[in-house]
């Protein structure tokens, strides 16, 4: 029987962040060492914790999850004073990267090893039942197994509020959803935006296209081409690297005096592809709770089980410069309908 853990308060989730290949050893690659002194925390000796990461497919700099989450553990070794060495990332180019790279994290003695993704957890579980002394930790998938803790997020939630946004600043009557591979994490962003579309606007049209990839921005530029030509004139995203081409096709456009939008997933995305084409962005807060449990770690505190975090744990939301670009009177019906699904007065469909 899965043991189930309370999910991780809001104050423990911290809203600040200072936002900043396959199978070789970890110290080989310069690349996944995070910045920083090396030394000592403050008051006592050098720590010895080493915290290892494994990306999916979409590679640490997909301006989504993968890199929000060494984000996290960027600044755990930065606030902590961590040496540089101590924590580090390995990339899988393809599945079959997965178990190698679990694995070597795993038999060099790292203390905690993050899985990134969805698609990593059967072969994650596979690690931790080979190894059962480890500990594992992983993001977007339910892992059962005592020595792994498993974050995931309530992404229909605050995906409902995008829908919100999107439904109110349409011109066309018709807005898109693109998404990477059709898994059940993907379909919580689909369900829920959609959701929140209807409700405030039966009529909107919902584009609805999975790309079958996190990592192909031509297809993503493709497809939101596609949707756009389709009478799309806002497209949400939530498929990490895929989704850099859904914005550069954006801005293509945009440059031809198109008025058209991107949500951004994950991360606030218009801090790296602008003001200008980014309408708002579903953040996840992965980046605060790889903190968290990587600190729950050097804490002694570290469990295993289940987190689900949501709107209640403040750990999905839309981006705080959601102002540069949706008006106030939306931005106030999206807390309107936000404080309902916290109340459970609205129940956001995930399946």
């Amino acid at each position: 029987m899965k043991k189930v853990l309370s999910v991780l308060s809001v104050t423990a989730l911290s809203l600040s962040l200072v936002l900043a290949g396959c199978g070789s050893k970890p110290e080989a690659q310069p690349q996944g060492q995070a910045g920083g002194a090396t030394g000592g925390a403050a008051g006592g000796a050098a720590p010895t914790v080493k915290i290892g990461m494994v990306t999916d497919v979409g590679g640490v700099n997909d301006n989504s999850f993968n890199q929000s989450a060494w984000e996290g553990l960027q600044k755990l070794q930065t606030d902590l004073n961590l040496p540089k060495d101590n924590v580090n990332y390995l990339q899988s180019t393809s599945d079959a990267d997965y178990v190698p790279n679990l694995t070597q994290f795993v038999k060099d003695k790292w203390d905690l090893t993050w899985g990134i993704g969805f698609l990593m957890g059967d072969h994650l579980k596979k690690v931790a039942d080979e190894n059962k002394d480890a500990k594992l930790a992983i993001i977007d998938a339910e892992v059962d197994a005592p020595n792994v803790e498993s974050v995931l997020f309530k992404e229909h939630e605050g995906s409902f509020l995008a829908g919100v946004v999107a439904a109110k600043m349409t011109k066309t009557k018709t807005v898109g959803f693109v998404g990477g591979v059709e898994i059940p994490v993907i379909k919580r962003f689909e369900l829920g935006f959609e959701a929140g579309v209807k409700a405030v606007d039966p009529s909107v049209k919902v584009l609805k296209v999975y790309t079958g990839a996190f990592d192909k921005p031509d297809l993503g530029k493709s497809t939101a081409s596609q949707m756009y030509g389709q009478g799309a004139d806002i497209i949400f995203h939530a498929s990490g690297g895929t989704g850099d081409g859904v914005f550069n096709e954006a801005k293509d456009r945009k440059a031809k005096g198109e008025n058209v939008w991107v949500i951004g997933v994950d991360k606030d995305q218009s801090l790296t592809f602008g003001d200008e084409v980014t309408l708002t962005s579903m953040v996840k807060r992965v980046d605060e709770a790889v903190y968290r449990v990587s600190k729950d770690l050097i804490d002694g505190k570290f469990q295993g089980g289940i987190k689900w975090l949501g709107l209640a744990e403040d750990g999905v939301g839309l981006a705080s410069t959601s102002n540069k670009n949706v008006p106030e009177d939306v931005l106030k019906l999206v807390d309107e309908y936000k404080q309902k699904i916290i109340k459970g007065e609205i129940t956001v469909p995930e399946k």
